[in-house]
């Protein structure tokens, strides 16, 4: 069986092609542009396959409700062109298959909890700290959504006691993903990340908001793992910074497990969230066997 896969981000799309066990036969980037752009050279790539399924990871907020009528769009993104596409529609139009659509975080989580660095666990969280922030969650062996997917990125966190910086995020500017994002940090100190590595006040700053967050995480989920992804984690400084202030913010209400095994980097690399996209294609042609069967 072959599958499609797509990683739909605010920058770019990686679609792969690969079967049952997670090969991966061919994969591209493509721009994310505007829809019809984007879309049309997805499809032209997903056109030269023979493919049992796709499924879909992709940035939002979408809707994940099955019930809804706008199930399967990208809803209220900042990404203007993007808000209200019928993702999931237009796949159909192009193609007769099961499609499986989720966010982008909650593709990791599934990519990361079954092949791996949360690979023989039923739960486990998956944080991407980027040009946004976003987590997806697994939760005895699914993923967790309800009336919608969660937005963990967008909780209120406490100022940092030097942070004057009014924040990022255009909805609440100043949650956790307008303080401790990618553009938060740039904008904040005005440079980018990647030019900031010897400056130890940027990433004791960034580690006292994830730290924060981690606490709440913990004690509402109770995640058995917590892999951290995206950009800003490739400054691998802000793990000691987490491990830092976490203890601290706990306060021994819980009890942590060792730190530097409970919280790691993703074990599948840059290919968590492509490869929990190809997962969710195998979930989708899953569930329509079982719908043909009664």
């Amino acid at each position: 069986m072959m599958f499609g896969g797509i990683e739909a981000g605010g920058t770019k799309f990686v679609c792969a092609v690969g079967d049952e066990k997670g090969n991966i036969a061919e994969r591209i980037q493509i721009p994310t542009t505007v829809p019809e752009e984007t879309i049309g050279k997805v499809i032209a790539f997903f056109k030269k396959y023979q493919l049992d399924a796709i499924g879909i990871g992709s940035f939002g907020p979408i809707d994940v409700n099955r019930e809804s009528p706008t199930y399967g769009y990208i809803k209220s993104t900042p990404k203007v062109a993007w808000r209200d596409f019928p993702f999931v529609e237009a796949m159909k139009e192009a193609f007769s298959l099961p499609i499986g659509f989720n966010t982008d975080v909650n593709a990791a989580a599934l990519g990361e909890v079954t092949r791996g660095a949360a690979k023989g666990l039923d739960s486990c969280l998956y944080i991407t700290v980027g040009t946004g922030i976003g987590a997806g969650a697994v939760v005895q062996g699914k993923l967790l959504q309800g009336l919608t997917h969660p937005e963990m990125g967008h909780i209120l966190v406490r100022r940092h006691p030097n942070d004057t910086y009014q924040g990022k995020c255009p909805y609440h500017r100043d949650c956790l993903e307008g303080l401790a994002s990618g553009p938060a940090i740039e904008e904040r100190w005005g440079d980018k990340g990647i030019h900031l590595a010897d400056r130890v006040e940027v990433w004791e700053m960034e580690g006292f908001y994830l730290a924060q967050a981690l606490m709440q995480y913990i004690i509402i989920l109770s995640p058995k793992k917590i892999i951290l992804g995206g950009g800003v984690m490739n400054q691998k400084t802000v793990f000691s910074s987490i491990f830092k202030y976490l203890p601290e913010l706990v306060n021994q209400y819980v009890v942590l497990p060792d730190l530097s095994d409970y919280i790691v980097s993703p074990g599948l690399r840059n290919d968590a969230g492509i490869t929990g996209a190809l997962l969710l294609a195998q979930q989708a042609l899953q569930e329509e066997k079982k719908v043909r069967l009664g």
